[in-house]
């Protein structure tokens, strides 16, 4: 009798559960295709990155094959790409667990161009069970482009609200360029001043001594700052870090002074938000004609690295990683709009009290360029309905902050979950004057996203 009541029970259960497979909504295609219908390649770039993204991360290894048809431009002595091109086709390997895959263009040696020159890539055919989207040509001209918009699922990369990467969007270019928040330590400004910022998307602070030899610099001088240069829930100073809302005269490393005297020693710690716990340096800069010069050490090294750092008009900052030395950052300061990063900034205590606080999801503004924005409600107008009409009365600004984590909403009591705002976009005014709207589209998984992956579209408004 046992036995039937047993066999009774596992005929029932497997109908259950066979009933709950077939109610399971089958997932939707996954689709590979290109972020942009064009992207630019600017004359003083030597090399770019063409992207493909999937719907969601691939089951398995997927070769792609994607076509390329060149315009005025021959493959081999005036371009190559990586993965090499055989007879006008190149294939990608999209790795298991991911939902992107690139191949990189690059210009031959001592090339000259008039600007008309471009590559039209075709993606031919995906290996399944993955199938080509709709967005499946992408035009690579060989100059600056303006373009008409598009969507973009940002490169944050693994580890959710402490995604690995800060991203930097140019619009007009449908460009994106994901770089490791942990990959620097100091940017050098290269603006008038000469001034120095330490890594914010890492939570790194630091401590100005009153000493100006390094080398007179021992562990004993860190005493009492174990407490002092951790960032925690309620902990730090704003003396420690710089400037929140951007203010390089702010910065938590003063002016370089052109009197090495005046230049101290100052305790760095690289931060741990959303990073590895990493050495704590000693560090003094001071100047070397119109550039710096750099001296820095562990706190128990007794000897010294010095590294020399040029200005480059080009850029806002020049990078140093303790480790590497010089590294490239953020594109060049014309060739970006906004930066998607985890940022240090503030969290109110009381009404009269705030501390520094790290944000996952921040949003900047290139504001040291001029770039500017505003933010508009959909109670004011819709976003499909934001035209050139509205840009001349929009209340543009060149608060490095104005977007921030106002964009979304993070998961709250009584079981609110994460998301988009959708009460609101954002208007762009580019450095060169053009006009872009901007909309969050999602970002976790309770709206529809990928943390670390956030997806935005974007639209030109008035060209300049």
């Amino acid at each position: 009798m046992k036995n039937v009541r047993s066999l009774f029970v596992m005929l029932a259960l497997a109908t259950v559960f066979n009933a709950c497979k077939q109610d399971d909504p089958p997932l939707p295609d996954n689709l590979v295709q290109f972020e942009a219908a064009e992207q630019g390649f600017e004359s003083d770039k030597a090399d770019t990155e063409v992207k493909l993204t999937l719907t969601r991360a691939a089951e398995a290894n997927t070769v792609i094959t994607v076509d390329l048809a060149p315009t005025g431009i021959a493959y081999g002595t005036q371009f190559s790409t990586a993965p090499a091109a055989t007879n006008n086709s190149l294939t990608v390997t999209i790795p298991a667990g991911s939902s992107t895959g690139s191949f990189k263009v690059t210009k031959g040696a001592n090339l000259f161009l008039n600007g008309t020159e471009s590559i039209r890539f075709s993606i031919k055919s995906a290996a399944s069970p993955v199938l080509v989207g709709e967005k499946k040509a992408l035009t690579l001209k060989f100059s600056s482009i303006v373009s008409a918009g598009s969507q973009m699922k940002l490169e944050g990369g693994e580890g959710g609200a402490s995604a690995v990467n800060s991203v930097f969007v140019d619009f007009s270019n449908n460009l994106q360029k994901a770089v490791a928040r942990a990959s620097w330590d100091l940017g050098f400004y290269n603006g008038t001043d000469f001034r120095v910022i330490i890594n914010g998307t890492t939570g790194a602070t630091a401590q100005e001594l009153t000493k100006t030899d390094l080398s007179q610099v021992t562990p004993a001088d860190t005493a009492g700052l174990r407490n002092v240069l951790i960032l925690s829930q309620g902990t730090g100073s704003f003396e420690n870090v710089d400037d929140v809302d951007g203010d390089l005269t702010k910065t938590v490393i003063k002016a370089i002074s052109a009197t090495d005297a005046e230049n101290k020693v100052y305790i760095i710690n690289p931060g741990t938000s959303g990073a590895a716990s990493r050495p704590w340096y000693k560090v003094r800069i001071i100047r070397k004609g119109t550039g710096y010069t750099l001296q820095y050490a562990q706190i128990a090294e007794t000897t010294f690295k010095t590294l020399d750092i040029s200005k480059d008009a080009n850029l806002n900052f020049s990078y140093v990683s303790f480790e590497k030395g010089l590294t490239e950052v953020e594109p060049a300061k014309a060739n970006w709009d906004i930066e998607w990063t985890l940022a240090t900034y503030k969290a109110t205590l009381s009404a009269t009290a705030s501390v520094p606080y790290t944000y996952a999801d921040y949003v900047f503004i290139n504001h040291l360029a001029g770039v500017e924005a505003a933010e508009v409600l959909t109670s004011t107008v819709a976003y499909d309905a934001y035209a050139e009409s509205n840009v001349a009365t929009t209340p543009f600004k060149k608060d490095r902050n104005l977007i921030g984590s106002n964009w979304r909403t993070s998961a709250g009591p009584n079981g609110v979950p994460a998301g988009v705002r959708t009460d609101r976009f954002y208007v762009i005014k580019d450095a060169a004057g053009n006009v872009y709207k901007l909309k969050f589209l999602n970002y976790t998984a309770s709206d529809g996203g990928l943390r670390g992956y956030p997806n935005i579209e974007y639209k030109l408004v008035k060209k300049a």
